[in-house]
């Protein structure tokens, strides 16, 4: 089963506890009641060990749905951006668009998310970053990256433990090929030797390699945005050897 139909499924029970927990019992209630509409008896998914992704998951919807909301506007590109970086099955849309709705509504502040996601994964930075690219998605669906939005992920970022360099490089990564800093998008100085550049640039395809961060926690629905994040490294890298003739 896929993390989502696991997802769905998931008993209100899960051992996830804090504001993300009581929104999975939300969507599980839902759901319960909907396969016992259908088949005449709720019939339980076992989700031991996948407890991290599904956290992962519920936790990026939640986010997702207040990032959506920060500009005062959820558009309808937002929405579909975000079934796009998730690649949503077609028959689990529905469930999609109903947890999207309860967190969107949700009287729970994005920072009680943000912070129980952060204390998840705090030993896990690439896959936080690789949840914050997601939402970056998102807020640039509808073409316009609203102040109320970069003001809303740079707070995430925060509760996140990213500290100024680390949100200047991420956000460097998605404000468009002609105008980002490669340099920027690679941590790295200007100045810095090519033996060093070549080093760093290694060492961040090698973290933000998809099966690592998938170990990591990071579901397998969630690999276009490790794939996307290769392709800005990649991108960057090869920038700064043109320009220094590194073969």
């Amino acid at each position: 089963m896929s993390n989502w139909g696991k997802l769905f499924g998931a008993a209100a029970g899960l051992a996830l506890g804090g504001p993300l927990g009581v929104l999975l019992g939300m969507v599980a209630g839902h759901f319960a009641l909907d396969r016992e509409d259908k088949s005449g008896a709720a019939n339980p998914v076992d989700t031991r060990g996948d407890t991290s992704r599904i956290a992962f998951t519920i936790g990026v919807i939640a986010l997702g749905a207040k990032m959506a909301k920060a500009d005062g506007f959820v558009s309808r590109e937002e929405v579909d951006a975000f079934k796009q970086v998730f690649d949503v099955p077609p028959d689990e849309l529905a469930n999609v668009a109903r947890i999207f709705d309860l967190a969107r509504k949700d009287m729970a502040g994005y920072e009680q998310y943000a912070k129980q996601i952060a204390d998840m994964f705090r030993a896990k930075p690439r896959v936080l970053e690789d949840l914050l690219d997601g939402l970056f998605f998102i807020a640039k669906a509808d073409r316009v990256f609203h102040p109320k939005e970069e003001a809303f992920l740079r707070s995430v970022a925060g509760i996140f433990g990213f500290n100024d360099a680390d949100w200047a490089r991420i956000r460097a990564g998605h404000i468009g090929a002609d105008s980002a800093d490669p340099y920027v998008i690679l941590g790295v100085a200007h100045s810095v030797t090519d033996a060093v550049l070549k080093q760093s640039y290694r060492r961040l395809v090698r973290e933000n390699h998809p099966d690592l961060l998938i170990a990591q926690g990071l579901p397998e629905e969630f690999v276009m945005v490790a794939n996307a994040k290769i392709a800005t490294i990649n991108d960057a890298y090869d920038k700064i050897a043109k320009q220094r003739g590194i073969h």
